[in-house]
Order: C-alpha cells, then sequence, then structure tokens
C-alpha cells in the first residue's frame, strides 16, 4: 500500500513538473500578447523618411530572386545595397561583393554584413537589413526607435505542410506585440528590420554565431537603453519549399539561440526558456492531456490536471487561430487550419527540437525558389510577385461556381 502511493506522489509530481514548465511558457506569452502588447501602437508616426535609411540587402548570388526585393522598395528609397559573396547584375542596386581573402570571427551571413561595416559607406540614420527574398510593403518610412522590427508573411511557396507551419508561426509570433516594454526582446527576424547606423558601427557583427540578427539584437540591449519598436506592415518572404529544408531552418535557429543565451541577464533566462519550450516540446502538451484521462484517480490531482492541460492544449489552436487572422483567410477556412493544428505544431517542432538534442554549429541557408516558381504555384502574373499580399485568393468566382484554393492563390 505505502509503495503503492509512493508510485502515485512521483506520478503527480513528474506529470505537474511537466505541466508547470510549459504552462509557465503559455503564460508569458499570453502576457506579451494581451497585456504587455497594450502599449503598442499600430500607427507609428514617420518620424524618419525613405532618404533617411540605406537598405542593404543579403544573398550568395540569387540575382533573380534579389531583382524582385529591389524591384519591390519604394523608388523614394534612394540608397540601395546588394551584399553579394558573387559578383551578379542587378538593376536599381549597387552591388558589393565580399572579397574571398577577407576573413574574421563571423562566418557567412555574419562575415558579409561585417564586411560591409567596414567597407560600405552610409550617411544615412538608419540601416534597413532586407533577406534576398523579403518583399517590402507599406514602407513609407521609420518611427523613432533604435532597432525597428517589421513583421513578416510567408509566401506559399509549393509545400502544403511548410506553409501551414509558417501561419502556425505567424500567430504565435503575435507576442512581439509586446516586446517594446522588454529591456530584451527575445528575438529578432533578420529579414526585415532597421538599425540606428551609429549603434550597428560601434557594435559590430564581428562574433561567432549562426542566428546574427538575434545576437546583435541582445548585444544592443546590453550596451544601450535600447528603444524598440514593431511596425506591423508583413513584409513578404518566402516559407521554406521543403518541409526537410525547414527543419533544418528551425534546427539552425534554436541552435544557435540557445548557444547565445549568455548574452541575457540571469532575470530573462527563464523568460527565454519559456519560447524554447513552447517550440521544441508542445508536441507533448496533447500527450500529457491523454495521460490525465487514460489514467483517472492514479495519482493526486489528476482530475484537476487534466482540466489544466486541455486548457493548455488550446493556447496551440490560439496560436493558428492568431496565424489565420494575419493572413486575412477568409473565415470558411478558418476550421479547415484549425482543425491542421496539431500537424502544423509537431512539424514546427521537430527542427527546434532537433536544435535541442542536437545543435548545429554550421550555417545553412535556406533554399530559396525563384520568382517564376512562385508567381506558377500562386498562379499570378509574370512580373506581379512584388504586389503580391501574401495570402489567397479563397474562392474563386467561375460563372455561378466556386472553387475553394486552400494553399494557392
Amino acid at each position: 500500500m505505502v509503495e503503492s502511493v509512493s508510485v502515485q506522489v512521483l506520478l503527480s509530481v513528474l506529470l505537474w513538473a511537466a505541466l508547470g514548465v510549459y504552462g509557465f511558457s503559455s503564460l508569458w506569452w499570453s502576457v506579451e500578447t494581451f497585456v504587455l502588447s497594450r502599449g503598442w501602437k499600430p500607427d507609428s508616426t514617420d518620424v524618419w523618411g525613405l532618404d533617411d535609411v540605406q537598405v542593404r540587402i543579403l544573398t550568395i548570388d540569387a540575382a533573380p530572386v534579389v531583382q524582385q526585393t529591389v524591384d519591390a522598395i519604394p523608388d523614394e528609397v534612394t540608397d540601395v545595397r546588394v551584399i553579394a559573396e558573387s559578383d551578379i547584375t542587378v538593376e536599381g542596386a549597387t552591388v558589393h561583393v565580399v572579397p574571398d581573402e577577407f576573413t574574421c570571427a563571423a562566418t557567412n551571413k555574419g562575415r558579409a554584413v561585417e564586411w560591409a561595416r567596414r567597407n560600405v559607406d552610409c550617411d544615412r540614420e538608419y540601416t534597413l537589413y532586407l533577406d534576398e527574398d523579403t518583399i517590402v510593403t507599406d514602407f513609407t518610412g521609420l518611427p523613432d526607435a533604435d532597432f525597428v522590427q517589421f513583421t513578416e508573411k510567408p509566401i506559399y511557396t509549393g509545400s502544403r505542410l511548410t506553409y501551414l507551419c509558417e501561419v502556425f508561426r505567424t500567430g504565435y509570433q503575435f507576442e512581439q506585440l509586446g516586446f517594446h516594454q522588454l529591456s530584451y526582446p527575445l528575438y529578432a527576424w533578420g529579414g526585415g528590420f532597421a538599425i540606428r547606423h551609429d549603434i550597428e558601427q560601434e557594435l559590430g557583427w564581428d562574433v561567432a554565431t549562426i542566428t546574427e540578427d538575434t545576437n546583435l539584437i541582445w548585444r544592443a540591449a546590453r550596451e544601450y537603453d535600447l528603444t524598440y519598436q514593431l511596425v506591423d506592415s508583413r513584409f513578404r518572404n518566402q516559407a521554406p519549399p521543403s518541409v526537410k529544408s525547414m527543419l533544418k531552418q528551425r534546427r539552425r535557429w534554436m541552435s544557435g539561440t540557445i548557444r547565445d543565451d549568455y548574452l541575457l541577464p540571469l532575470l530573462y533566462r527563464p523568460l527565454y526558456l519559456t519560447r524554447v519550450v513552447a517550440w521544441a516540446f508542445s508536441p507533448f502538451v496533447p500527450l500529457l492531456a491523454l495521460a490525465s484521462y487514460l489514467l483517472p484517480g492514479t495519482a493526486p490531482g489528476i482530475e484537476l490536471y487534466g482540466l489544466v492541460s486541455t486548457v493548455l492544449l488550446g493556447i496551440l489552436f490560439v496560436y493558428m487561430f492568431l496565424g489565420v487572422v494575419a493572413y486575412r483567410k477568409h473565415p470558411i477556412l478558418w476550421p479547415v487550419f484549425l482543425l491542421l493544428t496539431p500537424v502544423a505544431v509537431v512539424l514546427h517542432a521537430t527542427g527546434a527540437l532537433w536544435g535541442v538534442v542536437s545543435p548545429v554549429e554550421e550555417f545553412e541557408v535556406t533554399e530559396k525558389v525563384t520568382p517564376e516558381t512562385i508567381e506558377a504555384v500562386n498562379h499570378l502574373e509574370e512580373g506581379s510577385l512584388q504586389r503580391h499580399d501574401g495570402t489567397e485568393r479563397l474562392l474563386r468566382e467561375s460563372g455561378d461556381e466556386f472553387e475553394m484554393h486552400v494553399f494557392d492563390d
């Protein structure tokens, strides 16, 4: 009898400990998204104009992809630079090629931006960094902040599963609305952010990391009383073209974030860990909930445990719901995406869990597809990619008939 009670107590402690860790991560995300976000202003005044910005686009040699990115930049931006690893031709931009002989502590993308910091002149207030596949939208200027983060909306590139995961991730990123209340924003999206040129020049990029952008904002927060502003412009970028490439991308993100956590003060470590837990271990939440219903009465408080675990399971569907809202999907499709939430959770978490269990040390660039491919799979007219809004034409009218397209535009 005593042994049986001991086993029940041990089981209860283990179950509650696992639930408590994930519960804290969900609670913190909710605080960021629904409480700290109250101070965020969606219509921030553009204090700095487009002539105060130098745009830098990072690429290896993807000239067609970069050309679409350059074409989407407003004409009022007169200083556009492409930092490339090979000599390419891009109309409307000045191309700078990183010399093969240049070496520094940083590697890959970090090496390229560090070379540009040292060798590319800039007399503007801000440097705006874009990935090679970032298509800017509604860009009219910048608010007066040291670091300006733009939101993203990945475009469908042919893989329905990766696109589904990107919708889910976009919903989770609503927590960024509360980052301006934090001294250390928990991450940065390098595909679209601006930083004061003076701060970038002082900090530099010459550090060994595979997540350069988050590393930069954490170092900036440590050295300065950093002001941060999120601009919800939903810049377009490419969803990974395959599940394999997505898993490798998530693995790199998680590996780099864990490796650079020494930059965070102790107070922020639990908050940062919430993202690790929520990202990598979310597929285990349904298992915890299932355990409570399959083992009734086997441990103290198991009934309450079942209720709490079910609520936490529901938060995963909240992430997806916010994602479909951000994508402005037709309500008729909401049930489809919500029903597919478990698939997105598992796939989204697999790469992150891979990064926790087996961190990667090398930077591997996520494959990009050509503009022609994106236009084809999204049924766009040739040359109209820069005007694509990242969502789908969900119902197409053909006479009196309607055809539903869940992923294709």
